[in-house]
């Protein structure tokens, strides 16, 4: 994954793309940060993909927080301009699991946790987190497995 934006940040350079070049540097940036941050003697490889997976995400979360004070505080200029950094970002990230695969991965997942009362959400989610990290919105998540099993006892 650190190849593949090393590659479009090259091609946003060549072809002069001032805002995606901007966003790939803020990428590339905040990697080389949390890799100089976790650098020792035992961790010599740097950040994994799904560690740079995580970085995204959370970028992308805070571009989405962004884009609402924007919109509220009537700056739709600058809103635009997260919502493009977003839309570069996602780019990089891998497919994200539709509401039905969700659900039926939510499902699944408690089937496997033998799941049956709101106390076991954690392992459900966590079991989900190692599935699925990066693919799916856990914000949304969440809440989806609380409904599931107030409705299941």
């Amino acid at each position: 994954m650190r190849k593949k934006i090393d590659i479009e940040l090259k091609l946003a350079m060549k072809s002069q793309n001032q805002e995606r070049l901007s966003t790939l540097r803020l990428i590339s940036a905040a990697i080389k940060y949390r890799d100089i941050a976790l650098r020792s003697e035992e961790n010599s490889s740097g950040l994994n993909d799904e560690e740079i997976i995580q970085i995204m995400t959370q970028m992308i979360r805070q571009r989405t927080d962004s884009v609402a004070y924007y919109e509220e505080a009537g700056r739709v200029e600058l809103a635009e301009s997260e919502k493009n950094e977003i839309s570069i970002i996602t780019e990089f990230l891998p497919k994200q699991l539709s509401r039905q695969e969700i659900e039926t991965a939510i499902i699944e997942a408690i089937k496997a946790q033998q799941a049956n009362s709101i106390r076991d959400v954690g392992p459900v989610i966590g079991r989900l987190k190692k599935k699925y990290a990066g693919r799916a919105d856990f914000s949304i998540i969440a809440p989806l497995v609380k409904n599931i099993l107030l409705k299941s006892s």
